[in-house]
């Protein structure tokens, strides 16, 4: 299973778009493929206590991370880098198992010109540190507000055409690895 992950808990945004419309292309590969929103992560996730008592909903998606056999990290930008939620999230799951020697693969977007190069690489940083396998084809999608639509999903075809083939990349890489089924 390769889990998703819309890097943000803002409701609608654009990443949870472009998530979903990667699922479909995982799964028009035959690869089984489900989106981990962390909108879907309750409010007593951000409290102090969360750390020492992770609410239900966290443990469920710390289950879904420690069965993946792959991560698809799709980053928002957010003041030069990835969101609080996600690296928060991040810091809940527990350590080293749950990304020690799993793929990881990036895809960036922003509203501005350089398509969440900083966030993604920052966050490559985090999952080097927690000894992931960094996939290196990242794809990077600035002004993502004119190519991402809520009913269609990606629409401009270069884009599409390079997180397609990052995606089939991806899959192969996971598979060298031993990870893919």
């Amino acid at each position: 299973m390769i889990e998703i992950i819309v890097g943000t808990n803002r409701r609608n945004s654009a990443s949870g778009i472009l998530a979903q419309w990667l699922c479909a292309e995982y799964n028009q590969l035959s690869v089984e493929a489900q989106v981990m929103d962390l909108v879907d992560l309750p409010p007593e996730t951000f409290s102090p206590d969360a750390y020492k008592e992770k609410p239900q909903q966290v443990i469920k998606f710390t289950e879904r991370v420690l069965r993946a056999k792959g991560l698809v990290m799709v980053i928002p930008e957010y003041n030069g880098s990835m969101p609080g939620s996600l690296k928060h999230f991040i810091d809940l799951l527990p350590f080293p198992e749950s990304f020690e020697n799993r793929p990881v693969c990036y895809v960036g977007l922003a509203a501005g010109q350089f398509g969440a190069l900083r966030p993604v690489e920052h966050l490559m940083q985090v999952f080097g540190y927690r000894n992931a396998h960094n996939y290196p084809a990242r794809v990077f999608i600035p002004y993502s507000f004119k190519i991402i639509d809520s009913d269609r999903g990606v629409t401009d075809d270069a884009v599409a055409n390079r997180l397609r083939q990052q995606a089939k990349g991806f899959i192969e890489y996971c598979n060298l690895l031993g990870s893919a089924e």
